[in-house]
């Protein structure tokens, strides 16, 4: 064999060698690779191998393989869910914050004259602050989240709903006439509201269940008597009593109030009139214009201010006017003091200025100012008679304007009737009055 011959023969056993060395290296490599990986994903060989070694048509698909996921550790297990609190409890919880307003449910309105709470429109609550579905009064016991609250509330009453009255005691101390008022609400569940605010010191015996006032006292500050801290308390009343979105009309009642009509002539009187019950008027003398502070400027002018009954009648519109005031109610809080009587004008002031075309100028409450003195006069035992009921219903041949008619029906509730005529009053009302 020539020498030619020879060396092309270990030129060949060398490529040999080589084309078989370069595969062994390869997979080494790889072998090497998958072993020190934390995560083992599936390797394409790619890029400038394939100059070298082509991929063979099963691998040519490899590319969609997903790759091979980290086991992923287990779970942590459900935790139990906590039950969903009751009504009181959450009402109970003065933590947490109520984050929406819903209005109540409609249910028909209770006409056969059973006093059974299944009639009453029902109430969808929130945490706390508003009325719970046994008929409870929420917590709120801070003015400034309650005003927000209920200046946040609709206008109008809730769509559909059937419109009640709100009934907003402000006492001193108890409801001596509370009995002849229950016979007043019998039967009429679906129809009214009722919200007491007394002296925070009382701790008097709630009503029993099935009462118009149980459970229906809010949470109450002390007030004064010709004190700014009066007109907070009614502002106080008139907020939660928005909060229940059916409320259409705001009556403000003392403790030493009565009915002289029965419930349907006072609900269709109220509900369907078209202007509120608020009186208003100027009057120049010290006790008018002589009770104007001057620091009020330019918030109020003498020429503004107005004086009328503290014991109003208004819309649901007007009641969130004046919860959601924040220009007029804090001037008379900074000035009306020292024999200013906020109660008999702020709301007349304030209406005065901002909706004078709404106000009837007359209140439904009637009271005998004809005696002087700070105060009106009071009626014992003896004067409840069949003749003064008949007097004060219209007997007396006074008119005023309802709905632009002349009318002789101007009051629908009368004060200051002292405790002991109760009896007289459970006595006449059935024949007198109408109910009971």
């Amino acid at each position: 064999m020539s020498k030619k011959n020879v060396q092309q023969q270990q030129q060949q056993q060398r490529v040999v060698v080589l084309r078989c060395a370069i595969p062994l290296l390869f997979g080494f490599a790889v072998a090497v690779s998958l072993l020190g990986s934390a995560t083992p994903t599936v390797v394409v060989p790619g890029g400038s191998l394939e100059l070298f070694f082509p991929l063979p048509p099963a691998a040519a698909n490899l590319s969609a393989v997903p790759p091979v996921r980290q086991r992923q550790p287990s779970p942590p297990p459900t935790p139990t869910p906590t039950p969903t609190p009751t009504t009181t409890e959450r009402i109970r919880q003065p933590e947490r914050e109520p984050t929406t307003v819903r209005s109540p449910l409609q249910q028909p309105v209770d006409t056969s004259g059973s006093n059974s709470t299944t009639a009453q429109p029902a109430r969808v609550v929130s945490v706390k602050g508003q009325e719970s579905a046994a008929g409870g009064i929420g917590t709120i016991d801070d003015d400034d989240e309650l005003m927000k609250l209920a200046a946040a509330a609709p206008r109008e009453r809730a769509a559909g709903a059937v419109p009640k009255v709100a009934f907003l005691f402000l006492t001193r101390w108890d409801l001596p006439m509370a009995p002849l008022w229950e016979k007043f609400f019998h039967g009429h569940r679906a129809l009214y509201s009722v919200y007491v605010h007394t002296d925070p010191a009382f701790n008097g015996s709630d009503a029993v269940e099935g009462s118009a006032f149980h459970r229906r006292t809010i949470p109450s500050k002390e007030v004064k008597w010709g004190d700014i801290s009066m007109v907070e308390a009614e502002r106080r009343l008139l907020a939660h009593a928005l909060l229940d979105h059916s409320n259409a009309r705001f009556l403000l009642l003392s403790e030493s109030h009565v009915p002289l009509f029965d419930f349907p002539t006072v609900y269709s009187y109220l509900v369907n009139a078209s202007k509120v019950f608020v009186e208003s008027y100027d009057e120049p003398g010290g006790t008018g214009r002589g009770r104007y502070k001057r620091g009020m400027r330019p918030a109020v002018t003498v020429e503004q201010w107005r004086k009328g009954s503290q014991w109003f009648e208004m819309d649901r519109g007007l009641a969130v006017d004046v919860v959601s005031d924040g220009v007029y109610f804090p001037v008379f809080k900074r000035f009306c003091k020292r024999n200013c009587y906020a109660d008999e004008h702020y709301l007349p002031t304030f209406l005065a200025i901002r909706r004078p075309s709404a106000i009837a100028n007359r209140s439904v409450t009637w009271v005998d100012w004809s005696h002087a003195g700070p105060h009106p006069a009071r009626f014992t035992r003896l004067d409840v008679t069949p003749d003064f009921l008949g007097w004060l219903r219209g007997g007396s041949g006074r008119t005023c304007v309802y709905n632009g008619e002349t009318t002789t029906l101007c009051f629908l509730f009368a004060r200051k009737f002292l405790p002991n005529s109760l009896t007289r009053f459970l006595r006449f009302a059935p024949k007198v009055m109408g109910f009971g």
